[in-house]
């Protein structure tokens, strides 16, 4: 990312196409990771994951009113790279904050392969020393053996070392990715409509969310001076913070649960972007942004926990794989809807509402139901 803001256009193109791949595969393996090394007790830590999103976000919006607002090209005044170079700090800044997270996740902790994952592929002698590790980072004591572990799933296969040529190595890994690994996600019929209506989620939402929030500064601009929008996307990326420790709490509630505050919290969402067409007024606005945001952030923190949940461990790293993947191509095509809207600025808006509220619907028809409910 760093590299990227002193390099050609087309340059950066490629080096944001490497960021997207590198982001896009990240995202459904914390979630399953974090799923699988939560107590039971504590599943509805996984819808706060997106609380640093609004984080991260905040942090971007704070950058980018300060950088933007001050070092970019004057209006009505010929635009050289001389006086152009608030995105480009603005790129080095998230960069450098990029490199120091990668850092911090090989120097001040260890990660752990999951003992779920490790047990579904016979490997009993690594999760139990993944168990006692982590049991050892928490200061604690664990009654997990190899001895205990193999006396109640009984013994792995002895399987004697190869050596492999890295050419067979590397087919070996190729073939791994096969229909196989998606037929048990439609073992049974529930779990396939399960998994069917939740990859169709992420897509429709994937696309409504990039429609209104990566055009947002846009949308904001029609209205207000420079100064104005990007004060305003700040505003609104703080009141995305509460939505997540909300759904903290919604969650486990009785008569709400996983699906009720991820169907509300949609369903708010999608109206709340038809109201930010209804008016011109900056400050009106604003007030529909920040609203939006709040809910959204509720929204996409419970797609973040109920995801994983409801596919099984051997299998869960593919199921949210793909509904990543989904949710990446259709974000994609979003900037092709906006171009193809015409002069109409509130196009992409209400086709963003419009997906939105079609998420809600198919929402209402989930049959799985996790709260309360230990992940397979």
């Amino acid at each position: 990312m760093t590299t990227a803001s002193i390099l050609t256009t087309y340059s950066v193109c490629a080096l944001f196409a490497c960021l997207g791949l590198g982001v896009g595969g990240n995202l459904p393996v914390d979630a399953a990771i974090f799923l699988e090394f939560l107590p039971f007790a504590s599943g509805a830590l996984l819808s706060s994951m997106a609380l640093f999103w609004s984080i991260g976000t905040l942090i971007s919006s704070l950058l980018a009113w300060a950088f933007i607002v001050n070092y970019s090209c004057p209006e009505n005044e010929p635009c050289t790279k001389a006086n152009n170079w608030g995105w480009r700090y603005l790129v080095l800044s998230l960069g450098a904050i990029t490199f120091a997270m990668f850092l911090a996740r090989f120097f001040l902790f260890t990660l752990y392969e999951s003992p779920k994952f490790l047990v579904s592929r016979g490997r009993q002698d690594e999760a139990v020393t993944a168990v006692q590790g982590i049991a050892y980072k928490n200061k604690t004591q664990t009654w997990l053996t190899d001895e205990v572990l193999n006396e109640i799933g009984g013994y792995p296969e002895e399987v004697s070392d190869q050596k492999l040529s890295y050419t067979e190595i590397l087919k070996r890994s190729l073939s791994k990715f096969s229909y196989e690994q998606v037929i048990p996600l439609f073992r049974t019929k529930r779990l396939g409509i399960t998994t069917i209506i939740i990859w169709f989620l992420w897509t429709t939402i994937g696309m409504g969310y990039t429609l209104f929030n990566a055009f947002l500064p846009q949308y904001l601009s029609t209205s207000s001076s420079v100064y104005e929008t990007y004060r305003n996307y700040a505003i609104t990326a703080v009141c995305g913070i509460p939505g997540p420790m909300v759904a903290y709490f919604t969650v486990d509630l009785k008569y709400i649960g996983r699906k009720g505050t991820l169907a509300i919290s949609t369903l708010i969402t999608g109206v709340l972007l038809f109201c930010f067409t209804a008016s011109q007024d900056p400050n009106a606005q604003l007030v529909c942004s920040a609203l939006e945001s709040f809910f959204q952030m509720m929204m996409y923190g419970v797609l973040y926990a109920y995801t994983p949940e409801v596919f099984p461990a051997p299998n869960r790293g593919t199921g949210t794989g793909i509904a990543s993947c989904l949710n990446r191509i259709a974000g994609l095509c979003a900037p092709i809807i906006a171009i193809y809207g015409g002069s109409n600025a509130s196009a992409p808006i209400y086709a963003s509402g419009a997906l939105l509220l079609v998420s809600f619907v198919a929402m209402c028809l989930l049959p799985i139901e996790t709260r309360g409910k230990q992940s397979l």
